[in-house]
């Protein structure tokens, strides 16, 4: 007789982990419900509806001939340098922004040490800091974003790491920078705040500040992008942290090898350089943002202002409407996780892809 799973020697602070829920892939819907995988939208995941750049699709077609040999990261590292205005030993590449997360939860949490971050705040917070063994402090929100006079009186003396999405996913706030520079101003030096810039692109100009001037000021400050977005490279998982030569060289010994692909590195050094695609991509959301705003607001639906490439909203009996918006072939995502029940989230897409989510949730409310 096989012993049970419970008998098996994990750590408990592993077991208390409850699994990432990803949004619902579209071929999943299409097996589950009998659908053509051409008839279903998928807004659930905050991908870019544009796909990748034609420069990043070039890219990635020419790279398949050297896919026999390990990956070289040189050549993006060096464009990010560039970028920023950083030394490369101050960037460090992931598999994902997510993988970055990780790498610095691993570095600076263990059992006996806290981290902090805001309620409706990015799920991979308490996951990563679970994982190292670390106890996760959820912060009360203020309107649905962060309240940083809260988080930074929660800081104990166990406390070595702050999670900020700003903007913030899945509620779409957004703080200004000069509230964020107070705020690491009074944060210890021995705690290290990361700060998620995974939306910083949809930022309007006006709104946004280049974060890694603070990094000569704040060297406990550890800031993560990611290709995944903007950029449309969600499938080929590369994201990055920019951050003090010290802390970059602690992430690089609990890094993985040849961490990111060949396709990845090649993708994203394109896409850096395709200008145009982004400020198409960046149009496109705005003009769909006030296209599902408008929308939202004629069907009596309370959205929250989002800055990123999303919107939240509240519908009663928020679980049933989305299994009604499935059944039709829409996938919005489900934010009940998060604590949020009554609301559910729409990716911004294409303009018929919008006008397509609209008819349907008036049909399902």
């Amino acid at each position: 007789m096989p012993p049970s799973a419970q008998a098996l020697p994990a750590l408990p602070y592993i077991r208390a982990i409850s699994p990432y829920q990803p949004g619902k892939p579209i071929t999943q819907l299409a097996r589950d419900l009998g659908l053509a995988v051409e008839q279903i939208v998928k807004l659930a995941s905050n991908e870019n509806p544009l796909g990748m750049s034609p420069k990043a699709q070039a890219a990635v077609a020419e790279a398949v001939s050297g896919l026999s040999r390990y990956p070289d990261d040189f050549a993006l590292k060096q464009a990010l340098a560039e970028r920023s205005g950083l030394g490369m030993e101050r960037i460090v590449l992931g598999n994902g922004s997510n993988d970055v997360l990780d790498l610095i939860a691993r570095v600076f949490l263990a059992p006996g040490r806290s981290a902090i971050f805001s309620q409706y705040a990015f799920a991979v917070y308490p996951l990563a800091t679970m994982s190292a063994g670390g106890e996760p402090i959820a912060v009360a929100a203020s309107d649905y974003g962060h309240d940083l006079g809260a988080m930074l009186a929660a800081i104990r003396p166990d406390t070595r790491l702050i999670w900020i999405a700003n903007p913030n996913n899945p509620t779409g706030t957004f703080l200004p920078y000069s509230q964020l520079e107070v705020f690491l101003q009074a944060v210890p030096p021995d705690v290290v705040v990361v700060l998620d810039e995974a939306y910083n692109e949809y930022l309007p100009p006006a709104e946004r500040v280049e974060t890694t001037r603070w990094l000569a000021a704040f060297p406990n400050l550890v800031i993560t992008r990611t290709f995944s977005k903007i950029y449309g490279l969600a499938g080929l998982r590369i994201g990055y942290a920019l951050c003090s030569a010290e802390v970059a060289d602690l992430m690089n010994r609990v890094r993985q090898p040849f961490n990111c692909n060949n396709l990845a590195l090649a993708a994203a050094l394109a896409a850096l350089d395709d200008h145009e695609f982004v400020a198409r991509s960046y149009t496109l959301n705005r003009t769909g943002m006030a296209q599902i705003v408008a929308g939202l607001k004629r069907l009596g639906c309370r959205h929250i202002p989002s800055h990123g490439n999303f919107v939240t909203f509240n519908v009663a009996e928020a679980a049933t409407v989305n299994q009604k918006l499935l059944r039709i072939g829409v996938i919005v995502r489900p934010i009940a996780a998060y604590g949020m029940p009554d609301w559910l989230r729409v990716t911004i897409g294409t303009e018929s892809e919008n006008s397509r989510f609209l008819e349907a949730l008036e049909l399902s409310l």
